[in-house]
């Protein structure tokens, strides 16, 4: 059977840049080495036998981000899917399961495709250990099996779910679950890591583990268990699979279908409820980075124990997080933070307290400086994507990467000029009837109301920097003409 990767990248999660317009969710950031954490996700799977192109499920406003991310690592070829609501991980992964077992023009029986579901904002580090788990669970869920991956813990971590498996015998390759336990106090979780300190002692399988979010099974088994458990969420998925429309290279959900589903976990929708359920224990250096110390705990450290990434200066700092992304930060005499300077807002938090950013969020919210965390500066289109760099009464200054061989749309605004300066690359603009080759420095004026485009035929990024001006400056004052994305009628 062929292993198809179903990829959760919905973007529903913890944001760890929530302060920031400038955000992306987590699992788009290079936040461990150069790639994203989605990008590591999938690369991590290199060197798995009967691989097949991975599926990936994401809202609307990552779709572009999503493709050119997979792009950049040579996975054109992935299937995206679109949430157009968040409905957790049960509808989302039943969506996934639908759309493989409809996938036509395949060299293998689409009927027994084996699914491997993970999160794209997981660490791991040990990826021999990592592979060797996931060829464990492919035999289990050959044979009809519902796989979850069990975290062997090292701490009486209280920000993850536990699985107690039933002790049965010395096999520790793989167990039948006793139950799942969900998030628990720290004393439980201190219960938890005494019982399986004792067994190991005795050289005995561990009865508790942490409970990943990463699973394997067959497409077939999986709609077929979840029916048992959770009908209504089949029933309504399969709608919105059935009714999905194809949009340039992504697939949408039908909205008022896949909307009907209840939003449930995988957990409680199927894997709680379902007798067919085995655990492949996990020790591969995984962490669900959930927050900016677990970054802290998996970052290398310097000879005073502190993470330092961008330009930072310290002196007498230790056993810290500092993350400069915009400005120069220094520290002095300081001890257990978390640092994070964005081009918006800067985090600064003690350690311990650094999982409570949310309520900061929560409080942004309701304030009216709100739009730091609803209205991300930074904005992806098919064609690249743009910064929004100042704002403010009838203007609007944006910052435009057009990728080699992009275009935008030949288009004209109704309430608005523009100003483009070119500042990195070769634009070929069209300004009503007249065609411009501009060179870094060089800029041209649009007033209101004239046709205009303008492409990137270099092999290299063009940078322009755009000045709105007029009495509105929403993104929906676009008439397009011509669009090589199909977006003429949207």
């Amino acid at each position: 059977m062929k292993i198809i990767p179903v990829i959760l990248a919905g973007g529903a999660g913890t944001r760890l840049w929530p302060l920031s317009r400038r955000d992306h969710p987590k699992q788009f950031l290079p936040l461990i080495n150069e790639n994203t954490m989605l990008q590591d996700t999938i690369l991590r799977l290199n060197g798995l036998d009967n691989l097949a192109d991975p599926i990936i499920i994401c809202n609307d406003d990552h779709r572009f981000l999503v493709a050119e991310q997979c792009q950049q690592i040579g996975m054109g070829n992935s299937t995206i899917l679109l949430e157009p609501v968040g409905r957790n991980t049960a509808p989302a992964i039943a969506a996934a399961a639908l759309q493989a077992l409809a996938i036509e023009g395949l060299e293998f029986n689409s009927q027994n495709q084996l699914l491997l579901v993970l999160s794209a904002d997981h660490v791991i580090q040990d990826i021999e250990a990592f592979h060797q788990a996931i060829n464990i669970a492919v035999e289990q869920a050959e044979r009809g099996k519902l796989v979850t991956f069990g975290i062997v813990p090292t701490e009486a971590n209280i920000g993850y779910g536990y699985i107690q498996v039933k002790l049965e015998n010395d096999e520790c390759l793989v167990m039948n679950v006793n139950s799942f336990h969900e998030k628990p106090g720290l004393e439980i979780a201190e219960k938890y890591l005494e019982i399986n300190s004792k067994l190991s002692i005795k050289n005995a399988p561990l009865e508790y583990f942490w409970n990943s979010g990463m699973f394997m099974f067959q497409a077939t088994t999986f709609i077929d268990e979840l029916s048992k458990y959770s009908p209504e969420i089949v029933t309504a998925v399969n709608d919105a699979v059935d009714h999905a429309s194809q949009d340039l290279d992504f697939i949408r959900l039908d909205k008022q279908a896949f909307e009907s589903s209840p939003g449930n976990s995988i957990d409680y929708a199927l894997m709680e409820k379902s007798n067919n359920v085995v655990v492949v224990p996990l020790d591969a250096c995984w962490s669900d980075i959930g927050s900016w110390t677990a970054l802290y705990d998996i970052g290398k450290k310097d000879n005073d124990g502190n993470v330092v990434k961008g330009d930072v200066i310290t002196q007498d700092t230790i056993h810290s997080y500092i993350n400069a992304s915009h400005h120069l930060v220094v520290t002095l005499g300081i001890k257990d933070l978390i640092i994070v300077d964005t081009p918006n807002a800067t985090l600064i938090a003690s350690k311990d307290k650094a999982h409570e950013v949310n309520k900061i969020v929560v409080k942004l919210q309701q304030a009216q400086n709100s739009k730091l965390i609803t209205q991300p500066s930074r904005v992806n289109r098919p064609w690249g994507w743009y910064d929004s760099v100042e704002s403010g009464e009838h203007f609007q200054v944006k910052k435009l990467h057009v990728n080699p061989g992009a275009k935008l749309s030949l288009q004209m605004h109704r309430k608005r000029a523009e100003h483009w300066i070119v500042i990195d690359g070769i634009a070929t603009v069209t300004r009503g009837e007249e065609r411009l080759i501009l060179h870094r420095g060089e800029s041209t004026y649009i007033p209101l109301g004239l046709t205009h485009g303008l492409e990137n035929q270099t092999n290299q990024p063009l940078g322009i920097i755009e000045v709105q001006s007029g009495t509105y400056l929403g993104e929906d004052d676009i008439v397009r003409f011509e669009d090589i994305y199909g977006r003429i009628n949207r």
